[in-house]
């Protein structure tokens, strides 16, 4: 399953820098999809993790992940953008699809540190991709305004990753 996050992030990553000229449209489907991505696996960890920290974690992704949703379609409605579909958008969502399906074949501890390791490497590579596409990329003042104001939040996300990570090791 480590493999599986680690070649997953590296998609993002690769579509993200293949997508160096993204659209303001563009990049509101990215962090939609980005955020529904986490959201799907952050509901299948809270309702089947046995760790009480997993399970704490992932009900943290799915409020902070919906809440950024939220923010992302009043804004992309206020501006009348329309998301547009591409590639970066699309690798987002058949990764995530696939991260659901491997983790529901997994229980127990083997579940736990698979969640927990694809969630260090997916706010990984979210994070270079808000770092080096989206908040460049972004035209919009509003929408570079909202990327920049929820990344502290996807970077916190990444270290409380990490603490769970090494707590699942002891």
């Amino acid at each position: 399953m480590k493999v599986t996050a680690i070649v997953f992030a590296g998609t993002l990553l690769v579509a993200a820098g293949a997508s160096a000229q993204v659209t303001d449209p563009q990049i509101a489907k990215i962090v939609v999809t980005a955020n529904q991505v986490d959201i799907d696996a952050g509901k299948l960890a809270a309702a089947k993790a046995s760790h009480a920290d997993v399970k704490k974690f992932a009900q943290t992704m799915v409020t902070d992940h919906a809440g950024v949703n939220k923010q992302a379609v009043a804004l992309v409605t206020k501006l009348k953008v329309t998301p547009a579909d591409n590639d970066t958008a699309k690798s987002l969502y058949d990764g995530g699809v696939k991260n659901v399906a491997n983790l529901k074949m997994l229980k127990g501890k083997e579940f736990d540190k698979a969640y927990i390791d694809h969630e260090v490497a997916y706010h990984t590579a979210v994070l270079d991709a808000v770092d080096k596409t989206l908040i460049p990329g972004a035209q919009n003042e509003e929408l570079k305004a909202l990327l920049v104001s929820v990344r502290p939040a996807f970077v916190a996300h990444l270290e409380h990753a990490k603490m769970v990570q090494a707590s699942l090791a002891k």
